[in-house]
């Protein structure tokens, strides 16, 4: 099971945290990754981190938006800064696998929190 939290109503320009745990039966995950999706478009991947901390970002939120991971904990936390109103979408949580510089997501995904960027 992934639990993701945070997310709402940001500001352009302004800054939301985004939180993911796994629980239950999730042993030694090599990734975990965040996507997002609006409506009538596929879901992207957003960013995604290793184990080693190694990561992958979209373009679009290169600079602006940081993932890392507690391995103990099995939490991945977004950090979204400097949003635009693009950014608005559900966000959602994976878990997954790193290798190469790609990333490949597992079965496995949180239910989505909303993030709507508007002034």
């Amino acid at each position: 099971q992934l639990e993701e939290s945070g997310g709402g109503l940001g500001q352009p320009g302004g800054s939301l945290r985004l939180s993911c745990s796994a629980f239950g039966g999730f042993f030694s995950i090599d990734a975990m990754a965040w996507y997002r999706q609006t409506p009538g478009d596929q879901r992207e991947l957003v960013a995604a981190i290793s184990r080693r901390a190694e990561t992958i970002y979209a373009d679009s939120v290169k600079g602006r938006f940081t993932i890392s991971r507690d391995n103990a904990r099995n939490t991945v936390v977004l950090q979204m800064d400097g949003l635009k109103p693009e950014d608005t979408a559900v966000y959602y949580c994976n878990t997954g696998y790193y290798s190469d510089a790609l990333y490949t997501p597992s079965q496995y995904w949180g239910q989505g929190t909303q993030v709507t960027v508007a002034s």
